[in-house]
């Protein structure tokens, strides 16, 4: 609850605290009092601090005002309540000025009281009825607000009325701030802007878009239409050549190539979301014209491929995921593949992004003469989409904070530069002037292991004023208010000793409203207390020590079992990528693709999304292994027909780009079967192919045995195959046997022979000898 505030009468009062520069308003209903009364005592704690009239404000002039200057506020108060205002009556008073920016800090934190000067009530003709509406425009000057001390000048537009049958009383009110500037400053804040459009990703794992939500965003007074007005409507000046302008202020487009990949699609059209065809070919098509138009003229900074949550990769063990991202690195590879026609593929695995010779879109082809690439796939795309070769060294991690592993990966990936908030550093606030010291962007530089890397401090206050000035919302003057009297309280720090700058960097998804956004941007040339700069010239600007890397940086708010999720996917395809014959790099950058739009940080805020992705990516990566597999027998069975006969099995490669495998086969328990390993074996694109394992059998019989085809580093690949292995063909034992058996078996009949030839000789001999053993003597026979 904000400290007693002045009233009708000077008297004390208790009103909301408000956040300065919401484009809303917070009103706030005191006890009833008389209207013009003597002071009385606050509101008793616990009162309800919103009250029933709304106000809101349209024109607060001058944006700073000058000794003698005439201030215009108008607005409208808006009945909100169930019952009916008369006798209302409006009226402006400020609080003590406020020197620098710690005294704006504090009172942020803890508005205090705006009773030290009020101007006169001005009555608003007319009954406010529930509901109804009226405007008002009040008018008063510096010296009437005595506002007589440079510096910043809380504010509060305070509205008094009478309801039915009750006493005047307080019925709205509106926090906003004067900046008081003298008539001819001589010392400026350097002010650069870093303009991000990025999107949360819009496609599967597979490069098909999962919905058309991105088309409602180009459409005419969409998002991403919005933020790419606010450029067009940059105040321009005279260019180098006659009738031609450039932008009078540099404002760095930050530009996610995923983003871009997909507006290219949609703009090519016809795509498809889903079973239906996709509505937003005109409008993609309309917006990315103008954003070449635009960029022609602009720098611009090509971020990582779908802005992916670099700590959280990192930290999960997965560096290698964010170095295939990035935009200034060769190893930064990661881009959707697409189809002649520009449509996304249904699988990202084709070798190249479109390229028939197997080649990413802008790669030389092997053989070819030209220089091998320096920068990344992101650069890439930037470059063929928009027209511009985008700055690659300029890196900014979503959330402004980096863990120092993470930077050491940026740094080895290309950045030199690092954007960072104050809360990133360890003495970030000095940076940003919150200190009460003069405000330097430049932050020093920071260690890593491969060297140093600059920083640049985005000043997060005013990020956060350009946030509030959103299309949804209304009261964007009071949000240019608010970022007009940051500005000024950095500028009253001056003292001539030094130089101020500053870096406006809004969050990454900002949802403008353009008029506000570029008040913003053009009050840095028309404040005569203002400069524009570009990015570029900050890093060239004053430094100050914003000390190292925070000791404890937020962990990523994507839930950690969906980045272990992500890293389970990041480790398939590293598997993979040691079967891949060719440059897995190229063959691969559709899934290294697939794997950054999994790990956006843009799905922070989109926990139920974040989940569908991370699923639908580990599927993708299990369909990719299931695309190499053995073919089983048709009837589940082999038969050898010899004890060294090879297994004869079929593989099946249905990618489109050959692939080396291992084949295990086993035995169930290793018994009468055994095989040899063939080694690593080449698999053609989309082809089948016949792998013959040598086989020794050592008995004759069925086997189960068990096929597994692997990568070389052993992921599997497809699904196991069990089979039945029978064979007819002798095994050495069971050969043995037998020829023992034979062999015997001739000993036996040898045996016998040999006793039948003996027999036959002994009888023999008996019928040859005579009795007397006189040979060739007859027989004596008897007479007759």
């Amino acid at each position: 609850m904000r400290r007693a505030a002045g009233c009708a009468g000077g008297r004390r009062c208790t009103r909301a605290t408000l956040l300065v520069g919401l484009a809303g308003a917070v009103t706030g209903l005191l006890p009833p009092v008389p209207a013009l009364a003597a002071p009385t005592a606050p509101a008793p704690a616990g009162a309800d601090a919103t009250g029933p009239v709304e106000v809101t404000i349209g024109r607060l002039e001058p944006r700073t005002v000058t000794p003698g200057a005439t201030i215009e506020v108008s607005g409208t108060i808006v009945n909100r309540s169930d019952e009916s205002y008369t006798g209302l009556s409006v009226r402006l008073q400020r609080g003590e000025v406020l020197p620098d920016r710690p005294a704006l800090d504090d009172e942020v934190a803890d508005p205090g009281e705006t009773t030290a000067v009020a101007g006169p009530f001005l009555d608003v003709p007319g009954e406010l009825d529930p509901g109804d509406s009226l405007g008002f425009t009040y008018t008063t000057t510096a010296d009437a607000l005595e506002l007589t001390a440079d510096g910043v000048y809380p504010v509060l537009v305070n509205v008094n009325g009478i309801p039915d049958g009750g006493p005047a009383e307080r019925v709205g009110e509106l926090s906003t701030w004067l900046v008081a500037q003298p008539a001819a400053p001589v010392e400026r804040t350097t002010v650069a802007w870093l303009w991000p459009l990025t999107d949360r990703p819009h496609r599967n794992a597979a490069g098909a878009f999962t919905d058309d939500r991105l088309a409602e965003e180009v459409a005419p007074g969409g998002r991403l239409d919005r933020a790419v007005a606010v450029l067009e409507q940059l105040p321009r000046v005279p260019g180098p050549a006659p009738e031609s302008t450039l932008p009078a202020v540099a404002v760095t487009v930050a530009v996610d190539p995923a983003l871009l990949e997909e507006l290219s699609v949609m703009a090519a059209g016809p795509y498809r979301v889903g079973d239906e065809e996709g509505t937003g070919t005109a409008d993609a098509a309309d917006l990315l014209e103008r954003l070449r138009t635009v960029t022609a003229d602009l720098p611009v900074v090509a971020l990582p491929y779908a802005d992916v949550d670099a700590d959280a990769l990192v930290a999960a063990g997965r560096p290698a995921v964010v170095t295939r991202t990035l935009p200034g690195t060769p190893e930064g590879t990661a881009r959707q593949s697409v189809d002649g026609d520009g449509t996304a593929d249904a699988a990202p695995t084709d070798p190249a992004a479109g390229g028939a010779d197997g080649t990413t879109d802008g790669a030389v082809p092997p053989g070819g003469d030209q220089a091998a690439p320096t920068t990344g796939a992101g650069a890439a795309v930037v470059t063929e989409v928009l027209g511009v070769e985008p700055r690659t060294d300029l890196a900014w991690p979503a959330g402004g904070t980096v863990q120092a592993a993470t930077l050491d990966v940026l740094q080895a990936g290309g950045a030199r530069t690092v954007v960072l908030s104050a809360d990133g550093l360890s003495d970030g606030d000095a940076a940003a002037g919150a200190d009460g010291d003069p405000a330097a962007a430049r932050g020093g530089s920071l260690d890593t292991a491969a060297g140093p890397v600059a920083t640049l401090v985005a000043d997060s206050r005013l990020g956060h004023a350009v946030a509030d000035a959103t299309g949804s919302r209304t009261g964007g003057r009071l949000a240019e208010q608010r970022y007009l009297a940051e500005l000024a309280a950095l500028t009253t720090q001056l003292d001539g000793a030094q130089p101020q700058t500053v870096l406006v960097a809004p969050p990454r998804v900002v949802d403008p409203d353009p008029d506000t956004a570029v008040a913003m941007i053009a009050d840095t040339l028309q404040q005569p207390w203002l400069a524009p700069a570009s990015v570029e010239q900050l890093a060239a600007g004053p430094e100050v020590d914003a000390g190292g890397l925070a000791a404890d940086p937020s962990p990523s708010p994507l839930p950690a079992e969906g980045i272990e999720a992500v890293a389970q996917s990041a480790a398939v395809r590293d598997d993979f990528a040691g079967a891949v014959t060719g440059d897995p790099a190229t063959v691969l950058a559709g899934y290294d693709a697939a794997i950054a739009r999994a790990a956006s940080a843009e799905w922070r805020g989109h926990e139920e999304a974040f989940a569908a992705a991370t699923t639908d990516l580990r599927e993708t990566l299990g369909r990719l292994r299931d695309q190499v597999t053995l073919l089983a027998p048709v009837d589940g069975t082999y038969s050898l027909a010899s004890g060294d006969a090879p297994l004869v099995l079929t593989v099946r490669n249905d990618l489109p780009f050959a692939v080396d495998v291992r084949l295990a086969l086993e035995a169930r328990g290793k018994v009468g079967l055994t095989t040899e390993d063939i080694g690593v074996q080449t698999l053609e694109p989309l082809s089948r192919t016949t792998l013959q394992v040598p086989a020794h059998v050592q008995q004759s019989g069925g086997f189960a045995v068990t096929a597994r085809l692997t990568t070389p580093d052993g992921g599997p690949l497809g699904e196991p195959v069990q089979m039945q292995v029978k064979s007819t063909a002798y095994g050495t034992l069971t050969l043995a046997i037998t020829i023992g058996a034979a062999a015997l078996l001739a000993l036996l009949f040898l045996r016998r022979g040999v006793r039948f030839l003996l027999s036959r000789r002994r009888g023999a001999a008996a019928v040859e000898l005579p009795v007397d053993g006189v040979a060739g003597v007859p027989p004596t026979r008897s007479p007759v």
